[in-house]
């Protein structure tokens, strides 16, 4: 057996392709009872602090939307990328993003609070 290529996007065993991800857009939808602020979040799904914003903001009722950066690849990861070092340049996570004006990074969950009151 003669593994020739394993990449973000696929993996090759003799020649054939056995697994092939597309890159898609992985923006999921929660939603809540408050709807006052448009919030996004930007998170990795190995990230401990991220679940933790994530169960803060149901916790709230906040509706919010929020995408797994690292389950992204190539071009796709960079732009998300690029995205979140508008708001937060050293581009640690969990970075929230409230009315696409202000950010919160890491988990702040008083600032959270009081930013979605």
């Amino acid at each position: 057996m003669q593994v020739t290529a394993i990449t973000n996007y696929e993996l090759r065993i003799n020649g054939k392709i056995f697994v092939k991800k597309e890159n898609k857009m992985a923006v999921k939808h929660v939603e809540g009872s408050n709807k006052k602020h448009n919030v996004f979040l930007y998170a990795l799904s190995t990230c401990v602090w991220c679940k933790k914003t994530r169960s803060l903001l149901e916790e709230m009722g906040a509706c919010y939307d929020y995408e797994y950066v690292d389950l992204l690849v190539g071009e796709e990861r960079d732009k998300v990328m690029r995205e979140v070092e508008i708001f937060n340049p050293s581009g640690g996570f969990p970075t929230i993003v409230i009315n696409k004006e202000q950010a919160i990074v890491g988990f702040k969950p008083e600032e959270i609070k009081a930013a979605l009151e």
